[in-house]
């Protein structure tokens, strides 16, 4: 950036709060649809499920295959049977998870829990970073299945509403457990949109990322350069790794669904834009000024103002064109955030 300083305020857009998406809705793909072209910066309105239109044959959708876990655990401490939340963040070792704690101040090293009644109990071991809590979790029979019993979807903060159906914050195609928030741009597929897509000639390809709740975490920093991003597990096979490549080398365009799947091919790609099979952690932070290596569309919902995600989304299209399209968007009176309309970016 040639030690130019960027501004989190640059990023900032007045959203009316009623904007906000509180429930998912009924048909995934009825959503709306704002396509921006970032060479011009002309908008279009469309409905989810003509996103078909968009993509073209040769083209390769790369898709996050995560699946969020039911990571909120709402429990007592039991010396005292005081309230306490556990959020889970990042599986350790077998029983071990680094987790959110609230309120952290009652649950010191040593400390006991017990959701549902003593179903699942568990042990605070430490503190560590940021405040988050070490605890190991003490349960008899299949992990999966107790989790699945006694945890909720955490949604994001701004979702105030509770989910009726677990199953709406989960892609249609969502495969490897892990998340703690979903890959939001991919709600708006059905089985049957992807089946019209592949029909088309388009390649799929599916790659991991497991989304931290870092993704929520405000950047608080005024120089953006600043703010460090969180760590988040991502994991790419052979084959997609192939199918990326291969789409480039004949001259298709790789269509990312959200900023995850953004984020990952970017992580595993090298300076000639080949993306290498392999796993490992990421906290590539990409803002205004960023090369894009692999990455020639993006299908990604509204976000929130001043966020990483926007900054995202502003490297790909250029700041003042994707606040323009936003404040379309608030115009046309938009719905944001994760249960909300998308936007293609191409």
């Amino acid at each position: 950036m040639n030690g130019m300083i960027l501004k989190k305020s640059d990023f900032y857009f007045d959203l009316p709060q009623e904007l906000i998406a509180q429930d998912p809705l009924e048909d995934r793909s009825a959503s709306r649809l704002l396509v921006l072209d970032r060479d011009t910066g002309a908008v279009s309105h469309h409905v989810f499920r003509e996103i078909a239109d968009y993509l073209r044959a040769g083209d390769c959708l790369v898709l996050n295959n995560t699946k969020v876990i039911p990571a909120r655990l709402l429990g007592v401490k039991e010396d005292t049977g005081a309230h306490v939340e556990v959020l889970l963040l990042k599986r350790r070792e077998a029983d071990v998870w680094e987790t959110l704690v609230k309120p952290g101040k009652k649950c010191r090293p040593g400390a006991v829990l017990s959701f549902g009644d003593g179903l699942l109990r568990a042990q605070v071991l430490e503190t560590v970073e940021e405040g988050n809590r070490l605890v190991r979790f003490l349960y008899q029979g299949i992990w999966e299945e107790v989790l699945d019993r006694l945890g909720e979807m955490p949604l994001p903060p701004y979702i105030t509403h509770k989910l009726r159906d677990r199953n709406r914050y989960q892609t249609v195609y969502a495969r490897y457990e892990g998340s703690a928030a979903a890959p939001t741009a991919g709600l708006h597929f059905t089985g049957e949109l992807l089946e019209q897509i592949q029909a088309k000639g388009v390649t799929l390809a599916y790659v991991t990322l497991h989304v931290g709740l870092g993704t929520f975490r405000p950047v608080k920093e005024e120089n953006v350069l600043d703010h460090h991003m969180h760590s988040e597990y991502y994991q790419i096979s052979e084959e997609a790794a192939e199918k990326i490549n291969g789409t480039k080398q004949a001259g298709g365009r790789i269509v990312c669904v959200g900023t995850t799947s953004c984020r990952t091919v970017e992580s595993a790609a090298d300076e000639r834009g080949k993306v290498h099979a392999g796993s490992g952690n990421t906290e590539i932070f990409i803002y205004p000024g960023y090369h894009f290596k692999v990455l020639d569309a993006l299908i990604t919902n509204f976000h929130l103002p001043e966020s990483t995600l926007v900054m995202l989304v502003s490297a790909l299209a250029g700041r003042e064109r994707v606040l323009a399209a936003y404040q379309e968007a608030v115009r046309e009176r938009y719905r944001f955030f994760s249960f909300g309309d998308a936007m293609l970016i191409q």
